[in-house]
């Protein structure tokens, strides 16, 4: 019997040129799903991703001065205030960058598709596509168009919230040092 799978495409816009330091995501649809936030002008990176109502769900946390990028995505959510969700860290390669991705949902990998690293894919320890990440070339503001792949067949869904997340450390990792 062929699996049933629907995917959940995502953009993911970050504005060039914005005095509020805050942007969506939207769906394939262009519907508003959730919003990044982050200070302006602090030392240490701290984002809020949250959904539309305003309510936070995940905090994304760079972790001091490392040699090699540290992050942190913590749980924004009253009842888990805090609560380390994934621990992401750059490991030291000389051509392709590559990153440890340890999270309460297992552990992820990222397999670079191109050698400017602008396509990626996105895996669990079991080798399954979780996500497919492009980031146009040609824009004025990096723009990423996310399809998180579900399977109907899987016991757990992916949490996108964390997916997006992990994306953004990615993006902040690659392009934002």
């Amino acid at each position: 019997m062929p699996e049933s799978i629907t995917n959940c495409r995502y953009l993911i816009r970050e504005k060039f040129f914005t005095l509020s330091n805050s942007y969506k995501i939207k769906d394939e649809l262009g519907h508003d799903k959730y919003i990044i936030r982050s200070k302006p002008w602090t030392l240490d990176r701290k984002l809020i991703l949250e959904d539309m109502n305003g309510s936070a769900l995940l905090k994304i946390c760079q972790k001091g001065f490392y040699l090699l990028d540290q992050f942190s995505i913590l749980s924004a959510c009253d009842s888990n205030l805090n609560q380390q969700i994934a621990s992401i860290r750059q490991k030291f390669t000389f051509f392709k960058h590559s990153y440890k991705i340890y999270s309460i949902y297992g552990e992820y990998k990222l397999k670079g598709l191109d050698i400017f690293d602008h396509a990626f894919v996105l895996k669990n320890k079991d080798d399954k596509t979780i996500a497919i990440v492009n980031k146009k070339f040609f824009a004025i503001a990096d723009t990423y168009e996310v399809e998180v792949i579900n399977s109907n067949n899987d016991r757990k869904q992916e949490d996108h919230a964390f997916i997006l997340a992990l994306i953004i450390v990615l993006h902040c990792s690659l392009y934002c040092s």
